[in-house]
């Protein structure tokens, strides 16, 4: 699941915190783990802080936990969270067309992808982080 690796990195991360809610973890090891650096995990995981998923301490015992109970993190709760779109949108961002045919086509195509991306939400607040969660990681044995 690396389509979108912020994404992925935030739900494999709170799928290992779901396990072990009590245990604290440094943005260190979020990164060893997931090998990429702990700059970028700090920066997706302060978007999960906001969103009141996670918290953090600084300092020597310091680290990232679960701010809530993982049974009441659903997918969608990280998606939104990240403030991402998997699915393009209405491309506010594109050139005004003079075309009547290009604006016509590009607001309904605009509408469908909206349509999409409201369904994929939806469909993601049908599960829990704990439901993702399996018994053990045989990789790195949490």
């Amino acid at each position: 699941m690396k389509r979108n690796s912020r994404l992925s990195l935030a739900l494999h991360t709170l799928s290992h915190m779901a396990g072990e809610p009590g245990r604290v973890r440094t943005s260190a090891d979020i990164a060893d783990h997931a090998g990429t650096n702990p700059v970028v995990v700090r920066r997706v995981l302060g978007k999960l802080r906001e969103a009141g998923l996670l918290s953090s301490e600084k300092g020597h015992a310091g680290g990232w936990q679960l701010a809530k109970d993982a049974d009441s993190i659903t997918l969608a709760d990280v998606y939104l969270a990240l403030d991402e779109r998997l699915v393009a949108g209405s491309g506010g961002d594109a050139e005004p067309s003079h075309c009547s045919v290009e604006t016509g086509l590009q607001s309904r195509v605009a509408e469908v992808l909206d349509d999409i991306e409201e369904s994929l939400v939806e469909r993601l607040r049908e599960t829990k982080i704990t439901d993702v969660h399996p018994s053990s990681c045989s990789y790195c044995g949490s």
